[in-house]
């Protein structure tokens, strides 16, 4: 239901979130003051946010690091991609649930729950005596991974007037830099001093930091008066939360029939594919696979970059390792500077009168991704350097600070303040199917190119440092040349994020 755009309540929320552009109604709450997002008025929630991004960024570095050493300590090599796609499964739910839940509520109850709820599941991993336990306790990471990020968007939101929001939207990405190159160091060295639990039973501890800081501020944000729909129970029985349970149910069906290659297989996928399909038409905004103008765009434009980069990404230490020779640890670190560069593309945007290219921006950070997927493979040249990968991905991390970060300022300027949870949860379940979708489609192009081959042979972490395998350059051909017609596909509908004039 869509409230009236002249009505004293609506006016309200938008002075509460900064989208007014006209005085406030008597006895309303004025935009927030004139510092920035480190002034006094801010200063606390923004180091709070800050604090939930990099915990969420130091578990996904530090348990990626363990996970190897956890799947065989458990016995459970079988498994071992599922501990990923529960993670991912978990998330979609739980990224439209916290979208109604806020529009419904507010922020604080879906976020808090998400931090818990990701710190038991830390809990579960870590003292799990199997596989299945695991991998159980990865899903509750993941509901409470997308709980949290949904409920992030949505404080932002009501936190922040616009002017701030491109800032905050850049420390999203500069929460990454520090723990994504700490986080494998710090992750190894537990693991190899004290064990694989230590790595999950740690990280719950530093909940305590962002619960601490973020609390006083988040109480003093508009609140939303609960509606005759706002109970827990009709939340979870929602048409949104029920659609995506159908996109959680169905991509759990798809995944097991891609693990499990048989005639068999044919059954569980065409019921995932059934419940799949529809389920995620209905989530994402109205347009957003015809690339309409406005938030349909936006929308799809994250998908593709963020499944582009992540395909890609995924296939450079195996193209290193197998055909440069280079060790794991080399191969890895050639993705670091692309982290660095993300953050510094992020901080570009925030800047002042920026807002005003937002448009531009995102489309020269797809093209750039572009530029950057189709450099890497010229490795495969003998004569090539192998640093061209970490030059490339430079280019390539920058343009996704300009995208990502811009994308979530976007968003939020053309949301109403009461849709700003589900078109939020909407922008993150894009960046997730974009990743599934097209790190799936890399798989499929790897192996049908004579990839199948390549991993079994030089995948090996035994094989030594400087020793590159023989193999079919043309399966890393297929994938980084797929993976660039996608980014490029994004640049291309980049015209379409202005929406119509009225």
């Amino acid at each position: 239901m869509t409230a009236d755009p002249s009505s004293p309540a609506d006016a309200a929320a938008r002075v509460a979130t900064g989208r007014t552009t006209t005085p406030a109604p008597a006895g309303t709450t004025p935009p927030a003051g004139s510092g920035g997002v480190l002034g006094r008025e801010h200063r606390a929630l923004t180091l709070g946010i800050i604090s939930v991004v990099s915990l969420i960024a130091f578990e996904a570095s530090a348990v990626n690091t363990a996970m190897p050493v956890a799947a065989r300590a458990l016995d459970g090599i079988g498994l071992y991609a599922f501990a990923f796609s529960a993670f991912f499964t978990a998330s979609l739910f739980a990224m439209a649930l916290a979208g109604v839940w806020s529009d419904r509520r507010g922020p604080l109850a879906p976020l808090f729950s998400g931090i818990a709820a990701f710190g038991v599941g830390l809990l579960v991993a870590g003292g799990a005596q199997g596989m299945g336990m695991f991998v159980a306790g990865r899903g509750v990471q993941g509901l409470g991974g997308g709980l949290a990020v949904v409920s992030l968007y949505v404080v932002v939101g009501r936190g922040y007037p616009e002017r701030l929001r491109p800032s905050v939207m850049a420390s999203f990405s500069a929460a990454w830099v520090v723990p994504v190159i700490v986080g494998p160091l710090v992750a190894g060295t537990v693991t190899e001093q004290f064990g694989w639990r230590w790595v999950f039973l740690s990280i719950p501890v530093l909940i305590l930091l962002p619960l601490g800081v973020m609390l006083p501020a988040l109480r003093k944000l508009p609140r939303s008066a609960p509606g005759p729909d706002a109970g827990l129970r009709r939340i979870l029985g929602s048409r949104r939360c029920l659609l995506a349970l159908a996109v959680a149910v169905g991509a759990s069906l798809v995944q097991y029939a891609g693990q499990h290659p048989s005639w068999f297989a044919l059954l569980p996928a065409a019921i995932g594919l059934v419940l799949l399909v529809p389920a995620i038409v209905r989530l994402l905004p109205r347009g957003t696979f015809r690339a309409a103008r406005g938030l349909p765009t936006v929308v799809l434009m994250r998908g593709l970059a963020a499944g582009a980069l992540v395909a890609a990404e995924s296939f450079i230490p195996l193209l290193l390792v197998t055909q440069r020779g280079l060790s794991a640890t080399l191969a890895g670190l050639s993705l670091t500077g692309g982290g660095l560069t993300w953050a510094l593309g992020s901080y570009v945007q925030s800047r002042p009168g920026m807002d005003r290219h937002r448009e531009r921006l995102m489309g020269l950070g797809m093209a750039l991704l572009a530029v950057a997927i189709v450099l890497v493979p010229l490795v495969l040249i003998d004569a090539v350097p192998v640093w061209t990968v970490a030059a490339a991905w430079t280019i390539g991390g920058f343009g996704m600070g300009l995208n990502i970060s811009s994308g979530g300022v976007l968003l939020l300027k053309l949301s109403r303040p009461e849709e700003a949870g589900s078109n939020s949860s909407s922008l993150q379940m894009s960046d997730a199917l974009g990743n599934v979708t097209f790190v799936g489609v890399s798989g499929v192009l790897f192996v049908a190119f004579g990839g199948g081959s390549i991993a079994a042979a030089g995948a090996a972490s035994a094989a030594p440092a400087g020793a590159a395998t023989a193999g079919h350059p043309a399966a890393f051909l297929a994938v980084f040349a797929a993976m660039a017609v996608v980014a490029a596909a994004g640049a291309l509908v980049a015209g379409r994020l202005r929406p119509k004039a009225a």
